[in-house]
């Protein structure tokens, strides 16, 4: 067994998009080898429905999957293919946009205003990039938790997991996207295969991830010169931990405990050419797809 050291710890930064939502994003767009099959991920959060209401109105989609998961609020989704419907809280949508669809997602806050969840966006391979587009709509009550003895609790969406196997299926990346929970002071060893890239995203709480051969609470880098600093002590809400190689991930909860996506895939290892929610493998398919979006052909399958 080998646990899996820090690769690094990026902090969420405040984003724009759609009509005007305020959001945060951890990783996006340029070069996003290290988080392969995955390309952008964004945590929409905010208690100000002025911040959010507008929403994102009809966009294109080509050639990826995105993965919305609510834990507050609702999401108001529709497509041109006549798909509608709404996510409430701890539901999730796995849509594979295949050949092309065009999309509409509209934020409503809870009875408080508070809106909060996340969108993951996968890729998909070469061979898949043109297929049918498809919904999975989860309900929370459909994706599996498990506890364990110490407190510890997943909500399995995909992917198998002590026991349990999400509700999601047939996925290119053939991922794992797990709902974790470490209680306060707790600290706790997460299987993840050797194979796949693998991040956490935490959002509530905080903690540290470390390999067995560095003390926990404290993560450290060597500069240049080969000398050792003290970078930060603890990973808190709106932070992303990339992991190296390894089986396993192990965190240490801080004392309020620690809530946090655990994502792990297979990487695809394509070259990408992309453009917004538009993502192909040579920059030619790409501009016969930017073509095909202006002169309405863009849409394969009625």
């Amino acid at each position: 067994m080998s646990i899996r050291p820090v690769k690094r710890i990026v902090e969420s930064k405040p984003t724009v998009e759609g009509a005007g939502v305020n959001l945060r994003r951890a990783f996006g767009f340029g070069n996003t080898s290290e988080f392969d099959p995955f390309l952008l991920f964004d945590d929409f959060r905010n208690d100000r429905p002025g911040d959010y209401s507008a929403g994102f109105p009809w966009h294109p989609h080509r050639s990826i999957e995105t993965i919305t998961y609510v834990l507050a609020g609702a999401v108001n989704h529709g497509d041109s293919l006549g798909n509608k419907g709404t996510l409430g809280a701890g539901d999730v949508q796995w849509m594979t946009a295949g050949s092309g669809i065009m999309h509409q997602e509209m934020p409503k806050g809870d009875s408080l205003g508070r809106m909060h969840g996340f969108q993951l966006w996968a890729n998909l391979p070469k061979s898949l990039k043109m297929t049918a587009p498809r919904y999975q709509d989860i309900k929370a009550a459909e994706i599996p938790e498990v506890i364990d003895d110490d407190g510890t609790r997943v909500r399995v969406v995909v992917g198998d997991f002590w026991g349990k196997r999400g509700p999601v299926e047939g996925v290119a990346a053939d991922p794992r996207y797990l709902d974790v929970f470490v209680s306060p002071g707790k600290r706790k060893t997460l299987k993840v295969e050797v194979d796949r890239h693998a991040f956490a995203y935490v959002f509530e709480g905080s903690g540290s991830f470390r390999s067995a051969s560095q003390p926990f609470g404290v993560l450290t880098e060597k500069d240049v010169d080969g000398v050792e600093t003290i970078v930060r002590e603890q990973t808190g809400n709106r932070s992303l931990v990339l992991f190296d190689s390894g089986d396993e991930v192990t965190v240490q909860a801080g004392d309020q405990g620690i809530r946090f996506l655990l994502v792990s895939g297979k990487p695809l290892q394509e070259p990408v050419a992309w453009y917004g929610p538009i993502v192909m493998n040579t920059q030619a398919e790409l501009q016969q797809a930017v073509s095909e979006l202006r002169n309405g052909t863009f849409i394969k399958s009625r």
